[in-house]
């Protein structure tokens, strides 16, 4: 068995060390010396102060840019240290035996693998683009808060080094023991990285005497402050820091995916932080939050999952908010349907939070509790489908540049389609259960966060390379990257997805020998990943020094098709006073495919976007209500003929952890009328048919219905069950008649009000 401790210290060290050399190397070239190549004490002396006063700058800096830069600095080094035990738990699976590492060496990989990249590579990179660029969209001059912006930075390395320490305190041992005796040194021997899975599952992470947990647990606790104190950051930027002209109707896609994913992250992370200090005062000082005679080792999985679900969301919405920005550059369109991709970005953002536990459906939970998830789980595909399909539509007929940004994205979609669709199969509680162990959830996940994640971050970097250097990178060098690790993604996880369908358990060292060579192949495909990985390092790290210099205020010619967006005339203006460059005018422009006016919505009227969706809502709230009272009616015939138990109403008030009274389930049902089933009529009624409102609210009705007849059904037969499903239908097409014509005629007296005040 090799040491992990030896090899992954060496591994990363050389990474390290190219890396420094190369860039040093870079810089000497790029800067001839003057006087025939040899160096004088004085420039040795004012290299040495110039580099002091650059790292001093550095460590103090509270300028946005420089704060972006160093997230995305952070991240890709974090990315790099968990793409390294990545590999090498690929290299353990070439073989069915454990005979490269330990199982619990591979157990350790795998543990410190998913911590490192979920939370300290993801999130810190899209932080340090919205750094960068979101103050440049919405024309702000810095972020809300510099000074706390950079706090929120410098808590995460030594959050890094904590989540990690053990790997750190175990080559040190190694290295120790070269010269001193075991005894003196038998800390350093016995720390080890933490082996009990990325999920902290109790009681194992309770019970593990590794002191490195416990560094592990406050580390995490030091991130989940550092990402909050972020999101607050990017919220109070947006919401008060806009500049003029800015309002929430043409706010740009980006900075609306990063708000909501604030938004999540300020309701998500504090819980992981509560739970984070149940598990250590579990382990530390005998109290029993997750223990037997406690709250119970799945408790720790309830709260694990509230952030872990809508963590996936913190780190998909700003991948979908950079896919809506950029791909529309390079087809030559504008954005198809804006408003609703922002609605179903806002959709996302509630529905994260509806969804956790259909990662608990092989446990004891409530079967009617799991039901309610996986139908919820099912329904979230919705607004993720809502952006698919606008991303074709605004490449459909556009004049497309197979540029690298561009291949990025449509691999992403490629990648995101495949592991959209695997989770809806997973979403369903059967299915769960038969694949939940097995590698095909592996695959699924991963062609997420390895497919449509990281491309966005890649196609960000190649997309705004020249705004942010003044230069230009490799673009051969680029495009060969995108296909590359498209195709390496491509090939690993489905190949996952196939093996995991055949059964293969996942979290495993060891293997049945008849799967070898389906794991080497995707081994085979992790390789190619990791390489891209390295080539567009390597392309952004030369391409500093040795780059084309950008000679023109509009690099990609968006000018062209009017898609100039204020990052570039904040880049244009730059160059002008810099270099005293002329403005970049096109030969030709073209409108874009797309019509000029943004979408008005499903109401009809003008306004922000946030004005319609408040409008939209109060009409819609008032139909519910309306439709409601009028379904009440036919529900209330239904219990007096006695097709219909009324006990069944007290189920709804025991979901949500109340008595289980009739009276109570009753006044949710009608809360539920008047408020959840309009806003989601109001989300999907485009999507359904009809040619006129009514129609299609009758459409939405007899869908939900199917819902209400098999929760409310308690045992009818015979007479009884037919006049249960009729009063059902029925009192559901007095609901869907209700909140339509009512929402007609409030918005029509909206649309006849606000023409009446604007002719006056």
């Amino acid at each position: 068995m090799l040491n992990r401790a030896i090899v992954e210290g060496n591994a990363l060290t050389v990474l390290a060390l190219s890396v420094l050399c190369l860039w040093l190397r870079e810089r000497r070239t790029a800067r001839p010396e003057s006087d025939g190549g040899y160096t004088t004490r004085e420039e040795i002396e004012f290299e040495i102060g110039r580099i002091q006063s650059e790292v001093y700058r550095w460590l103090t800096t509270t300028d946005h840019r420089d704060i972006g830069l160093l997230y995305i600095a952070f991240g890709t080094a974090a990315g790099l240290w968990g793409g390294t035990d990545a590999m090498m738990l690929r290299t353990e699976l070439l073989t069915p035996p454990a005979d490269i590492w330990t199982p619990e060496t591979y157990n350790a990989l795998f543990t410190t693998h998913g911590l490192t990249m979920l939370i300290f590579f993801v999130l810190p990179v899209f932080f340090g683009i919205g750094n960068y660029v979101l103050p440049l969209l919405i024309g702000a001059d810095d972020m809300a808060f510099p000074r706390v912006n950079a706090i929120g930075f410098w808590l995460l390395p030594p959050a890094l080094i904590m989540v990690r320490m053990g790997l750190l305190i175990q080559v040190l041992g190694q290295v120790l023991n070269l010269v001193l005796p075991a005894d003196a040194i038998r800390f350093f021997l016995t720390m080890r990285e933490v082996s009990v899975g990325w999920t902290l599952y109790a009681p194992l992470s309770v019970q593990q005497p590794n002191p490195q947990i416990d560094l592990l647990l406050l580390g995490l606790h030091l991130s989940g402050i550092a990402t909050t104190v972020g999101a607050i950051n990017f919220i109070t930027t947006i919401v008060y820091e806009r500049g003029e002209g800015v309002s929430w109707a043409n706010l740009d896609i980006f900075s609306w995916n990063m708000l909501v994913t604030s938004g999540i992250a300020l309701f998500a992370f504090p819980l992981l932080g509560s739970a984070l200090v149940m598990l250590l005062l579990d382990r530390n000082l005998g109290t029993t939050f997750f223990a037997t005679e406690g709250g119970g080792a799945i408790l720790w999985q309830h709260l694990f999952w509230f952030w872990g679900h809508p963590e996936v969301y913190i780190l998909f919405l700003p991948a979908t908010g950079l896919m809506s920005l950029i791909l529309p550059k390079f087809v030559g369109r504008k954005l198809f349907g804006y408003q609703f991709i922002v609605y179903s970005t806002l959709g996302l953002g509630v529905l994260s939070f509806g969804v956790w536990a259909h990662h608990m459906f092989t446990t004891s939970a409530d079967p009617r509790v799991k039901l309610s998830f996986m139908a919820v789980s099912i329904a979230i595909a919705v607004p993720s489908a809502i952006k698919v399909f606008n991303w074709i539509t605004t490449m459909w007929e556009g004049d497309i540049r197979l540029t690298a940004p561009f291949i990025l994205c449509a691999g992403g979609i490629g990648t995101f389609i495949i592991g959209g669709v695997t989770g809806v199969f997973l979403a369903v509680i059967p299915v769960d259960i038969l694949y939940h162990g097995t590698y095909y959830v592996v695959g699924h996940f991963h062609l997420i966060v390895v497919g449509i994640i990281p491309f966005l971050m890649i196609a960000a970097s190649y997309y705004w390379y020249p705004l942010i250097t003044g230069r230009w990178y490799d673009t051969r060098m680029a495009r060969f990257q995108a296909l590359l690790i498209v195709f390496g993604s491509f090939v690993t996880f489905m190949t996952l997805l196939v093996i995991g369908g055949l059964g293969l358990p996942r979290r495993q060292a060891i293997y049945p020998p008849e799967y070898q060579f389906a794991q080497q192949i995707a081994t085979v495909g992790g390789y190619v990943i990791g390489l891209s990985a390295l080539l567009w390092l390597y392309n952004m790290l030369v391409s500093y020094w040795r780059g084309t210099p950008v000679t023109t205020t509009d690099p990609w010619g968006l000018k062209t098709t009017n898609q100039f967006t204020r990052e570039w005339q904040w880049f244009e203006q730059r160059m002008m006073d810099k270099y005293d460059m002329e403005p970049t005018e096109p030969e030709t422009t073209r409108r874009s495919y797309a019509p000029e006016a943004e979408p008005t919505g499903l109401a009809g009227g003008v306004g922000t976007v946030a004005q319609t969706v408040s409008r939209n809502a109060w009409m819609a709230a008032v139909g519910g209500f309306v439709g409601t009272v009028l379904m009440s009616g036919g529900l209330l015939t239904a219990i007096l003929v006695g097709v219909l138990d009324p006990i069944s109403f007290g189920e709804i008030a025991e979901l949500v952890g109340l008595p289980a009274s009739p009276a109570i389930g009753a006044v949710l049902f009608l809360v539920g009328g008047t408020v959840t089933w309009p806003l989601l009529f109001l989300a999907f009624s485009d999507y359904l048919p009809g040619r006129l409102l009514f129609e299609t609210g009758l459409v939405f009705a007899t869908l939900i219905s199917s819902g209400f007849a098999i929760a409310f059904y308690t045992g009818q037969s015979g007479l009884a069950f037919v006049g249960y499903l009729t009063f059902v239908l029925v009192s559901h097409w007095a609901y869907g008649i209700g909140l339509t014509v009512t929402f007609q005629y409030l918005k029509s007296d909206e649309t006849l009000r606000r023409r009446s005040e604007g002719g006056s």
